[in-house]
C-alpha cells in the first residue's frame, strides 16, 4: 500500500489510487456519504489507520445524516463551533455548506468574522441556541442547569438541544486533529471550499468533510 506525505500534513494521507483493502472500502462509503467525488483530506488524515476512520465516519453519519435539526443549523453550528476553536479550515468547508443550504452570504460572512455569537445576524430564539454551542466550545463544565433552561424557554426541544451539543462536541474534536495534524495550521482553505458550484452542487442527501 503507497502513501504520501500530504502537503502541510504530519501524518500519511493515503492517496485515492493507492488505497486498497479496507481503506480503499472506506473511502469509497465516505464518497457516498458525503457525495463528493474526493475523499477530504480530513478524513485521510487518519487514512493509515482505518480503524479510527470508521470512528469518525460514524460520527459525520450521526451528525450529517437525517437530523431533528435543520442541515442549514448544523452546518452553523459546525461553522461556529470552527470559529471558536480557532480553526479557519473548518470554518470555510462548512461556511460553504452553508450556503449551499440556504445560509446567506451576511450570515457566513459573519461566522468567519464575528467574536461572539451576538454579533452573528440571528432572531433571538437561534441566538440562545447559540450562545449554548459557544458555551460547549469555551467551557462546557460551566453549563448550569439554568443555561440549559433558558435555551429550552426559547423554544427548543431536548432533542434538537442534544443534537446541536453533540455537534459542537463533534467539532472539538475535528478542529484538533485538523490543527493538530497540521492541515489547519498550514492551509486555511480546503478543497471544499475552493469548490465553484459548478464542480460540485449540494443536494439533500450530501454529507460534509473538511
Amino acid at each position: 500500500m503507497g502513501e504520501q506525505q500530504g502537503p502541510a500534513a504530519r501524518v500519511p494521507l493515503i492517496e485515492e489510487s493507492e488505497a486498497t483493502g479496507r481503506t480503499a472500502e472506506l473511502y469509497d462509503l465516505i464518497k457516498s456519504r458525503t457525495g463528493l467525488p474526493f475523499v477530504p483530506d480530513m478524513f485521510r488524515l487518519v487514512s493509515t489507520r482505518p480503524d479510527l476512520m470508521e470512528v469518525l465516519i460514524t460520527g459525520y453519519t450521526g451528525v450529517f445524516n437525517d437530523g431533528v435539526l435543520p442541515r442549514a443549523t448544523r452546518e452553523m453550528i459546525s461553522a461556529w463551533s470552527s470559529k471558536v476553536n480557532g480553526c479557519p479550515y473548518c470554518v470555510g468547508t462548512h461556511n460553504w455548506f452553508l450556503s449551499q443550504f440556504g445560509g446567506s452570504e451576511e450570515l457566513t460572512h459573519a461566522i468567519a468574522t464575528a467574536d461572539k455569537p451576538g454579533e452573528l445576524p440571528l432572531d433571538e430564539r437561534t441566538l440562545a441556541l447559540m450562545e449554548l454551542v459557544t458555551q460547549v466550545c469555551t467551557g462546557a463544565y460551566r453549563i448550569t442547569d439554568e443555561d440549559w433552561d433558558r435555551v429550552a424557554a426559547a423554544g427548543w426541544s431536548n432533542e434538537e438541544m442534544l443534537e446541536a451539543v453533540f455537534t459542537a462536541g463533534l467539532f472539538a474534536f475535528i478542529n484538533r486533529l485538523v490543527d493538530g495534524f497540521g492541515l489547519g495550521t498550514s492551509m486555511t482553505r480546503s478543497r471544499i471550499s475552493r469548490q465553484s458550484d459548478a464542480d460540485a452542487g449540494a443536494d439533500g442527501g450530501a454529507g460534509t468533510a473538511a
